[in-house]
């Protein structure tokens, strides 16, 4: 492992507001979409990072930033951001312009793995416990329902950091119909990770495409416009928008410390082996030492098959986490959030037995191959 890199786990931040966002005939539903470039800017100026890519639809906007992702929907913004990026700065800047939009912070959702150069992180990404205190000080007091909390992997390496708060009790929230999958992955195949290197030069959109299609990117959600962006001298991002629902993959191919993620969401009304078989592709594309995924609000069966999908590429239950939390954007919504951790090999794989899990929730779950 390298002393020192560019941190690819990112920081995730997701914040949900509520407020009147129609005009008498039920129209103008854009909400937070009405905020313009410039106040956008200001918003990832404090964070450290630019927008170099953008793609827009009837229900979302998504930007490829220098330092991965930012969806804007009418009542909810998720941003993601790795590096040494101070992501929690945009909390003050999002409530304030979203204040002006006559609109409300509801629920404050944050989360991130362990960063693997956690030294080189600054001010408030110098610990958990700055985090959150740091959270707590810029969000209103309101949201008084409030949780933090580590939870432990038998990998070292692989601890997940959850903080969320909301204005409603967790048996008072709305249930909601969508999940969240996310997927980190470590050590990339090698001859993989090599693809994600510019050639020629070429950089921006352009490189980006060609790595989509020469890694099979493109294949994982084929029904998905892909807006796709290759950095110099090596890395990509790309955010996927499919009606209502996004993807987005962010990739560091450097030798030593190789990482790249997935995330997408799911419905409670699809078929749960569609999201298992988008898992499956993902990493399948990137052939990785390790993987850690991440569920939240979902309901048994979408999870046991999540947890299943990767025992054919050689993977054994190991171990597992839960906890719950307040009802806060993807840790809680719909109820209390458990999170659970696997760590499986495929050296001598057996097949391992899946702790039960009941209702819907949070669970995350660690994979390694030997």
């Amino acid at each position: 492992m390298a002393v020192s890199g560019f941190e690819g786990f990112e920081k995730r931040l997701e914040l949900h507001f509520f407020g009147d966002i129609d005009d008498d005939d039920g129209n103008n539903m854009l909400g937070l979409r009405l905020l313009d470039f410039e106040s956008l800017e200001q918003v990832l100026l404090a964070v450290q990072c630019t927008v170099v890519a953008a793609v827009g639809n009837p229900f979302f906007d998504a930007y490829v930033l220098s330092e991965s992702s930012l969806f804007v929907y009418p009542t909810k913004i998720i941003i993601k951001t790795c590096g040494t990026t101070q992501l929690l700065k945009s909390i003050p800047p999002l409530i304030h312009f979203a204040n002006n939009l006559g609109l409300t912070l509801q629920t404050c959702s944050y989360t991130r793995g362990n960063f693997i150069f956690p030294k080189s992180q600054p001010f408030p990404h110098t610990s958990f416990q700055e985090e959150v205190i740091y959270i707590e000080h810029n969000i209103p007091d309101n949201l008084c329902y409030r949780k933090a909390s580590v939870m432990p992997s038998k990998l070292t390496a692989h601890s997940w950091y959850v903080f969320t708060a909301t204005l409603l009790p967790p048996l008072k929230y709305p249930s909601h119909a969508t999940f969240t999958v996310e997927v980190c992955m470590t050590e990339l195949d090698r001859l993989i990770a090599r693809k994600f290197f510019s050639r020629d030069s070429k950089t921006g959109d352009l490189a980006g495409r060609d790595m989509t299609e020469l890694t099979g990117i493109d294949t994982i959600n084929a029904g998905a416009f892909i807006c796709d962006f290759a950095f110099d001298p090596c890395g990509y991002s790309m955010n996927g928008i499919d009606g209502d629902r996004y993807s987005t993959i962010h990739v560091t191919p450097e030798d030593g410390f190789s990482y790249a993620s997935f995330e997408c969401v799911g419905s409670v009304y699809d078929d749960p082996d569609d999201i298992v078989e988008t898992l499956k592709k993902a990493v399948r594309v990137f052939m990785p030492a390790t993987v850690s995924i991440s569920t939240s609000r979902c309901s048994r069966e979408v999870w046991t098959k999540v947890a299943r999908a990767l025992q054919p590429l050689g993977l054994k239950c190991q171990s597992f986490a839960m906890d719950e939390f307040p009802a806060a954007g993807s840790f809680g919504a719909g109820g209390f959030p458990r999170v659970l951790s696997l760590v499986s090999s495929n050296s001598g794989f057996s097949r391992g037995t899946l702790p039960t899990i009941g209702g819907g929730g949070s669970c995350i779950c660690y994979y390694c191959y030997c």
